[in-house]
């Protein structure tokens, strides 16, 4: 994970994991040997990613790896808990108004409702052990009609369930419950985060399995580009089964779609919408609670007086 990770709790939110301080781009993506799985990724996002659209909203965006995989959306919102890792995404993606820079809680959003006709979350809820609560507030701010493409890890992978089967793992990957297999780091099953998303209001359209090839020996001995010819196979004909270690899925909001509201945010302590745009300081309206905008990042944090 690279270093400065830490499990902190917002007010009475559940914990998160907060990657302030964090070299995660660098030493995870970059020096982590891990160019198939950027690949394979940027694959899965080529298939359900639609071609444009007005606002998108990227949560757990880190230092913006994924964001210029985004280039048909008119503007799109990068969230991340953060501030050090939004600070990268900008060194990355530079001070444009195309993008806009949010350090929140994915527990509490700061966004009112209708405020984005699409989403996405990539390797984020292994990161959360309320994934229900994060997913209702993602369900909260998006419009009807609107795509959100949701990544989770995949617990009935081929690996664990051959783990398990020999004796090398005690968790039953047939298991519907999720497994957290170290702290704040969770292994879901495909069909309870279907049947989280349905109940929620969301369709679910398409499944594509990525990183089928997630195994040392294999990225050592085969080029990337031979590996890439085996995953986009592997991607076509297999997505199905949800057997990989990763699992991508596109889902639409139930309800019809109507324009996205002008006004963006919501008071992620009260809820009171809207919260004016007037940086350096937004303030809310409803229990005067102050929100800083400063080095291109609005900071919604909640502060417990406790």
């Amino acid at each position: 994970m690279g270093t400065g990770w830490a499990t902190i709790t917002s007010m009475n939110t559940p914990p998160v994991c907060d990657y302030e301080g964090s070299d995660y781009q660098q030493q995870f993506w970059e020096a982590g040997g891990r160019a198939y799985e950027d690949a394979a990724e940027e694959l899965a996002l080529k298939y359900l990613m639609p071609k444009s659209g007005q606002h998108l909203l990227e949560l757990g965006a880190g230092a913006g790896r994924n964001t210029p995989r985004y280039q048909g959306f008119q503007q799109v919102t990068l969230l991340d808990y953060s501030t050090t890792q939004l600070n990268q995404a900008i060194d990355r993606l530079g001070r444009d108004s195309h993008y806009r820079f949010v350090a929140a809680d994915v527990y509490c959003l700061p966004f009112g409702p209708n405020s984005f006709d699409a989403a996405t979350m990539i390797r984020t809820l292994h990161h959360l052990s309320d994934p229900h609560l994060a997913l209702k507030q993602i369900q909260g701010c998006l419009s009807g009609e609107a795509v959100f493409i949701l990544e989770f890890a995949n617990k009935r992978n081929l690996k664990s369930i051959a783990r398990y089967l020999f004796g090398r793992q005690d968790w039953n990957p047939f298991s519907r419950k999720a497994v957290e297999f170290a702290e704040l780091n969770y292994d879901f099953h495909p069909t309870s985060v279907k049947e989280m998303l349905i109940e929620l209001g969301f369709i679910i359209e398409k499944q594509i399995g990525v990183s089928h090839l997630r195994m040392e020996s294999l990225k050592r001995s085969l080029p990337l580009r031979i590996l890439m010819l085996l995953e986009s196979f592997l991607q076509r004909i297999a997505s199905w089964m949800a057997y990989s270690p990763s699992v991508f899925l596109r889902t639409r909001v139930r309800g019809e779609r109507i324009p996205l509201h002008p006004l963006l945010f919501r008071c992620p302590s009260c809820g009171h919408f809207p919260i004016e745009d007037t940086p350096p300081v937004l303030t809310c309206d409803g229990c005067g609670m102050s929100f800083p905008f400063a080095d291109g990042i609005y900071d919604f944090h909640v502060k417990s007086n406790h």
